[in-house]
């Protein structure tokens, strides 16, 4: 098969994926494997990529948004079958034993395994998965509407849920990409008004073409106090300015895998008043689920630019440059 492999990390401005031929996954006891039709790509990939999170398996085969067809069942599989439409989110793998697992919380459980990290995921024509962690896939989404879903939907919806928002809130938005754009129209449909604070224009325009009720590039000029509200961008010289635009009480969600280092506070300003700050850690399989119902019955269109498997490195160049409005998708097709 035809697969982007990572072989050391570096800056994606050097283009370290390498488009290869590699041999096809076999699926194991109790994995499928899926013949990938799209996989869209994330801003953790390009943690992994450039090491801002720590290295673990090299070589391997980014991705963690993926959608595809069941092609083949490994020993033991009963849920799934051959044809059978299925995505491939982050998460990959719990105990199933530990304290975290058995009280609901499994995305805390300390022996996680995560898709194109830890094991070789979506950027590649065919990818293997454990069966009970693939999602079958809402007949009303197509497959390059539903890649987004997978991450950028499932952490954007946890975060959503850690940022305690209740219907007719108003909801502030810090950055305002894949997760940002899917988040929104959650919170929209929920009776909620939403404020956009994003640094890029194209972003500011999706952002008020998609019905924000304001959208600007600082916090301070917000014209309301929030709610609630949720911080996107991996910066976390963010979070003082939206702990001082919160309402007291609210909660400020901090839904990045990696996040900058935080100024100091001033605890009169920002923190008092019984406002919170919550962190966001991967997800539950229950949120993979909850989202795509609720995506589902809203239902969820998420904005989407498309590129080949072999243009990798520069649709990620693209999202670290924030020259994507809404989501990236890689589309398993042939070169031109």
């Amino acid at each position: 098969m035809k697969a982007m492999v990572l072989y050391d990390i570096a800056p994606i401005e050097t283009s370290p994926l390498r488009y290869e031929s590699v041999p096809d996954p076999v699926p194991a006891a109790g994995e499928v494997r899926l013949k990938v039709s799209c996989c869209a790509i994330c801003r953790t990939d390009l943690h992994v990529i450039e090491g801002e999170l720590p290295r673990q398996r090299l070589p391997i085969i980014p991705g963690h948004q993926v959608v595809g067809t069941v092609d083949a069942l490994g020993p033991g599989c009963r849920r799934l079958q051959i044809g059978t439409r299925v995505g491939v989110a982050w998460l990959r793998h719990t105990c199933g034993a530990c304290p975290y697992c058995l009280r609901g919380r499994e995305n805390l459980c300390e022996s996680s395994r995560f898709t194109g990290y830890h094991e070789s995921g979506g950027y590649a024509e065919y990818a293997v998965v454990p069966e009970d962690f693939a999602y079958r896939i809402p007949d009303n989404f197509d497959d390059l509407s539903a890649a987004p879903l997978l991450c950028a939907g499932i952490i954007g919806y946890r975060a959503l849920q850690r940022s305690n928002l209740q219907p007719g809130d108003k909801l502030a938005l810090y950055g305002f990409g894949s997760s940002a754009h899917v988040v929104l129209q959650i919170a929209l449909h929920r009776g909620c008004e939403v404020y956009v604070v994003t640094r890029g224009e194209n972003h500011r325009q999706l952002a008020r073409d998609m019905g924000a009720a304001w959208v600007g590039e600082r916090a301070e000029d917000m014209p309301v106090l929030a709610d609630s509200a949720i911080i996107f961008a991996p910066a976390g010289e963010l979070i003082p300015p939206a702990l001082r635009k919160l309402e007291k009480g609210g909660t400020l969600a901090l839904a990045g895998i990696y996040m900058s280092d935080v100024p100091a506070m001033d605890y009169e300003h920002h923190l008092f008043h019984e406002k919170n700050i919550r962190s966001v850690t991967a997800n539950t399989r229950a949120d993979g689920r909850d989202l795509l119902a609720e995506a589902a019955a809203i239902p969820i269109r998420p904005h989407i630019t498309t590129y080949p498997l072999h243009d990798a490195n520069r649709a990620l160049q693209d999202l670290k440059a924030d020259r994507i409005a809404g989501t990236g998708v890689l589309v398993m097709r042939p070169e031109a």
